[in-house]
């Protein structure tokens, strides 16, 4: 795709978006020099899946009693309009291909589902045909790896062959990784440079109220350093594993990896994502979202825009 090509596209996307989710839109220009408005805030990280169909669902299993149930962007959203959250973007919870289309279907009818971040096996023969027929549908904004049986491989020429096709698309990359796996992404960022790439859940760090280790600090520190990588302030209460309900809302028991995350990404590269319904079995939506709301508040008058608003418009929408 020549430069024109690609401007056209992202001129194309963003106007489709714009014109669909019109609620967000409104509050989204020039979001990145006030506070969020009510009404104005992008969560990056939502599930939706309905094990009643008939072909069922590959997950959540049977035995989950929480999730294994229908779960839809209506129950979402009387759970997220009140907090001022006036669109998502859903990331794929299914390695069965023909679920994107289910997602992006749900999305036709429900402009409050912003975009889709798939799942599509990059480094497989039929990888590059499968992006093309989804990407036409401009709600579809890119793939996510890390699980379903896809390693990230930056010295794979077929696997960065591939992701190289995301970048000529204006497509992101999602990473679901562990802390370990912090410098192969800064590694995969380095050989891919027009590639956005977020990393999902502060890399499942585990969060106990204390100073997080040095090794994913350091990990944190090398991806921060790659200016396509941004950050998902996402499984905070997971990364408890208070998987009663009991995560705490008191933000100082998150600081320290908040702060950690701060340092290193500053407000540029940073994004909010609740990770719901899975965040529910740790906390209610409104503690997810308090938490990240008081700790950016504090972080001077641009950072909460751009951590709920504008980030996540430059890197999906």
């Amino acid at each position: 795709m020549n430069a024109s090509a690609h401007h056209k596209s992202r001129t194309t996307r963003r106007g489709f978006l714009s014109g669909s989710a019109a609620l967000a839109a409104a509050t989204l220009a020039g979001c990145a020099t006030r506070p969020p408005s009510p009404g104005s805030i992008i969560d990056t990280h939502t599930h939706f899946y309905d094990p009643t169909r008939p072909q069922g669902v590959p997950w959540p299993p049977p035995d989950d009693p929480l999730l294994y149930r229908p779960v839809l962007p209506a129950e979402f959203r009387r759970l997220a309009e009140p907090l001022g959250i006036a669109g998502t973007v859903v990331v794929e919870a299914s390695p069965w291909v023909e679920d994107n289309q289910w997602v992006l279907e749900l999305a036709a009818d429900d402009p409050y589902l912003m975009g889709l971040v798939g799942h599509l096996k990059p480094g497989q023969p039929d990888f590059a045909q499968q992006l093309a027929r989804y990407a036409r549908n401009p709600r579809f904004r890119g793939i996510r790896t890390g699980l379903w049986g896809v390693q990230l491989d930056p010295s794979g020429d077929a696997f960065a062959r591939d992701l190289e096709r995301l970048s000529e698309r204006d497509l992101a990359l999602d990473v679901l990784i562990g802390p370990e796996q912090l410098p192969t992404v800064a590694q995969l960022a380095t050989r891919l440079p027009a590639l956005r790439i977020v990393v999902d859940h502060c890399a499942n760090v585990r969060i106990d109220g204390h100073t997080p280790p040095t090794a994913w600090r350091n990990g944190l520190q090398l991806c921060a350093d790659q200016p396509n990588v941004f950050m998902k302030v996402s499984g905070l209460v997971e990364g408890t594993g208070r998987s009663d309900g009991s995560a705490t809302r008191d933000v100082e028991f998150y600081r320290p990896v908040l702060d950690a995350v701060w340092n290193a990404f500053g407000e540029d590269h940073v994004l909010f994502g609740s990770n719901w319904p899975v965040s529910a079995r740790f906390a209610p939506l409104a503690t997810v979202h308090a938490i990240v709301a008081e700790y950016f508040a504090s972080r001077g008058a641009n950072a909460p825009s751009k951590f709920f608003q504008h980030n996540a418009n430059r890197v999906y929408l």
